[in-house]
């Protein structure tokens, strides 16, 4: 019988937790990441964070040192484009025209930036946070930089925001929409995170439409806005979401919806092809179909892949959640608070420690939390369990939330 070789595109988080899950279960296969940079797979959170900040260092991002791939056998092929994928002959080719075989393969292509569509966004000290080469080379004009203008004002441009405020700079918000992170938390906490930012001195600047980068051959200085508004800039740094990377996918002929459209087992509509991460889309049966951008996401629907790569049958059913950190704010979410039609405050929210709980029709479908870890840890089992809290009792902080478990 001849040995399986399982072949992944992209070679990021997903990537990289999927090769580790599947080797748990079968030390025979052949496993190969294709990644197209030039590092094993990394943690991408920490880069608008604590790597930006310069608080950890490039080996600390890594998921695993180099040796454990060596040691587990696990063959990475980095800084290398895939071109092509061959479904009927089960074989992917390279950009460099390699031709590489596969019994099954995973597609963990993840997402790239969406480019700011104004004249000047080519500009060399415009800046997106993607890979660890972004901020390495947002690194080499950082120190000497006083003005930062900041075009987003979701996670990556507030974390942003927070790391440059504490370093004495003095940074800009512009955010599009009419409130930050609108399509993630509601509106009293959108208040609440801008007020917080504003205490630290950052400019936040809510319904701004950037109409141009101002600059020259030095780089960009000044972003314009249609409003006639000039902020100034040394640097410019771009967070206004991402696209996923479905592209090899299409040409193959997957099916696609927001991404690559896959079964609770993460198989694509190719029984032999498999997608995880940020690039595919799930049903899931609490809020629907799903493409999310998380590190959970891509961490359990590896698992999930790998099980039922190995022959399991464990349907990916998991609760999503996602953090954010902004100074001594953590933010911790669970669920999915869109289509909500009651929110519930629980805590104080003038002590920087409270929970917001989202209802629809009845029924608790989100969560979030700011600087309550235990509020966090019990939502995501309430809503795993399918468990609605009545809206007057949750209210009392004084009552753990997870006493609501046993009731």
């Amino acid at each position: 019988m001849s040995v399986e070789k399982i072949v992944v595109v992209g070679a990021g988080h997903a990537a990289g937790a999927f090769a580790e899950a599947l080797r748990k279960k079968d030390s025979a296969c052949l496993i190969m990441l294709v990644g197209e940079e030039a590092h094993a797979p990394y943690q991408r959170p920490p880069l608008s964070k604590a790597y930006l900040a310069g608080e950890m260092d490039v080996q600390r991002l890594s998921l695993r040192p180099d040796s454990f791939y060596e040691k587990k056998d696990i063959s990475l092929k980095l800084s290398t484009h895939v071109a092509s994928i061959d479904t009927a002959e089960h074989v992917i080719a390279t950009a460099e025209g390699e031709v590489i075989p596969y019994n099954k393969l995973v597609m963990a292509t993840g997402t790239r930036v969406r480019k700011l569509p104004v004249k000047g966004a080519e500009l060399k000290n415009v800046h997106y946070i993607r890979t660890i080469d972004d901020v390495k080379q947002l690194h080499s004009q950082w120190q000497s930089a006083e003005n930062i203008v900041i075009i987003g004002g979701g996670f990556i441009g507030l974390e942003v925001a927070a790391v440059a405020a504490k370093g004495g700079k003095k940074v800009t918000v512009l955010e599009g929409q009419d409130r930050v992170m609108p399509r993630v938390v509601a509106p009293v906490i959108s208040r609440y995170f801008t007020e917080y930012h504003r205490k630290q001195g950052v400019n936040i600047i809510t319904d701004a439409n950037v109409v141009e980068i101002a600059g020259g051959e030095t780089g960009a200085e000044a972003v314009l806005c249609a409003d006639g508004s000039r902020h100034n800039a040394d640097i410019v740094i771009v967070g206004i979401g991402v696209m996923a990377n479905v592209e090899l996918a299409e040409a193959a002929g997957l099916k696609l919806d927001n991404g690559i459209v896959v079964d609770e087992y993460c198989r694509s509509s190719d029984p032999d092809i498999f997608a995880i991460g940020e690039c595919s889309n799930h049903e899931d049966k609490r809020y629907g179909r799903l493409r999310l951008e998380s590190v959970q996401n891509a961490q359990d629907q590896a698992k999930a892949a790998a099980a039922a790569i190995s022959g399991e049958a464990v349907s990916y059913d998991v609760v999503p959640w996602f953090w954010s950190e902004q100074y001594d704010l953590r933010l911790q979410m669970a669920g999915i608070s869109t289509g909500y039609d009651d929110v519930v405050l629980r805590g104080g929210m003038g002590e920087n420690k409270f929970s917001l709980l989202y209802y629809r029709q009845g029924s608790l479908i989100a969560i979030d939390s700011i600087n309550s870890a235990a509020d966090h840890m019990a939502g995501r089992r309430l809503l795993a369990e399918g468990l609605s809290p009545d809206k007057i009792a949750v209210q009392d902080a004084t009552v753990k939330l997870k006493e609501f478990l046993a009731l």
